[in-house]
């Protein structure tokens, strides 16, 4: 018999939600982290009484009342609601697309001049079939918010090409005519009073976390420590890039703090020209309304990943998916292992979504004896 019945590779919201959930039905688990921190890229840190979303803003929102009372019970959570501000040459635009954003690109004051204009601007693509993303963009928008909010910061975020990039990356663009900012419409919206890293002690409680631990260094040892497997790392990575490698984009994160009370007036401020080579700046005060005497702003620049740098998003083009069906498939074969996040699951998971998804394969394994 094996000294756990669970070893769990990686520490985000899968890894640290199975843990939280099979303690509780009687198995004894063991968390592996190869960073020296838990809480996966949504670790917070607490800088000058500021806590700094350390890989990125995160804001969590649902419409699952489930999903919201069950990350409520183990950390409060405050209001905040995400409306970004998009900056393109000095000039400042509300996101997502709405009125307030119509009425300073054209000056129309009413929802029927805006669904005018946008209908004025898109007619001579209607009967297109968009071949990439800068088609898909025109026939939903037209020219001059594509060219202002979506063409360059699209070019920054994935290092190609608008005109290179598929269509389906855009599936839809969302255009309100009303004067509301905020960026999502789910019924539930917040950040953790005091950090995300909060919730991931509360779900670690009590059960046995080892930190700065690569799996793969002593992967023979780790897999005879335990009678199953959850893995959250990359899924190419645990079968040894059999079927090839996936690619990924990365991000680099240029923390600066600032000694003066506030720095931009919003979390988070998009730059959507190639003016600047980041696409955001985040001012991490503001997502807990922050009152301190310094702020601290994070310029984050997108870049091409390589097995050095940190994988963000996964590039779901056709050639990945490919590779990556075929790990699925061997991964489905396997009776003592559980894939489950971004990276094992080669997707691009919402926090409520990731938080779902460890929730119900949890679900599926019984109580323990």
């Amino acid at each position: 018999m094996k000294k756990y019945d669970y070893l769990i590779v990686g520490v985000g919201f899968f890894g640290a939600i199975s843990a939280f959930e099979l303690t509780k039905k009687g198995y004894k688990c063991l968390v592996i982290e190869k960073r020296n921190h838990i809480a996966g890229n949504c670790y917070t840190e607490n800088v000058e009484g500021i806590n700094v979303h350390k890989y990125g803003a995160h804001i969590f929102h649902t419409n699952d009342q489930e999903i919201w009372d069950y990350v409520n019970a183990l950390v409060e959570f405050n209001r905040y609601t995400n409306s970004p501000v998009a900056m393109n040459h000095g000039k400042l635009y509300n996101l997502p697309f709405n009125m307030n954003t119509f009425y300073q690109i054209w000056g129309v004051k009413t929802p029927k001049e805006a669904a005018d204009k946008i209908a004025e601007q898109t007619e001579k693509y209607k009967d297109i079939t968009p071949k990439n993303l800068e088609e898909q963009a025109l026939k939903l928008v037209g020219d001059d918010i594509y060219k202002l909010l979506i063409k360059e910061y699209t070019e920054k975020q994935w290092g190609v090409k608008a005109t290179e990039l598929p269509a389906f990356i855009i599936k839809r663009l969302p255009v309100r005519f009303t004067f509301d900012n905020n960026y999502f419409n789910d019924r539930f919206q917040g950040i953790p009073m005091g950090g995300y890293t909060k919730i991931f002690e509360k779900l670690l409680e009590g059960i046995e976390v080892q930190l700065e631990t690569d799996f793969f260094e002593n992967r023979a040892y780790f897999e005879n420590l335990a009678e199953n497997i959850i893995y959250t790392g990359p899924i190419d990575k645990f079968f040894n890039y059999e079927a090839g490698k996936l690619n990924y984009r990365s991000l680099r994160f240029e923390n600066e703090t600032l000694d003066m009370e506030n720095f931009q007036g919003n979390a988070v401020v998009n730059y959507t020209s190639h003016e600047e080579a980041f696409t955001r700046i985040i001012e991490h005060k503001h997502f807990e309304f922050g009152t301190q005497e310094k702020t601290i702003i994070t310029r984050e620049y997108p870049q091409d990943w390589n097995e050095n740098l940190e994988p963000y998003y996964p590039v779901n083009d056709e050639v990945n998916n490919t590779i990556y069906n075929a790990y699925k498939k061997k991964a489905e074969a396997l009776e003592n292992v559980i894939f489950g996040g971004r990276l094992a699951e080669y997707k691009y998971y919402d926090m409520h979504q990731i938080v779902g998804s460890a929730l119900a394969k949890m679900k599926k394994i019984p109580a323990k004896n």
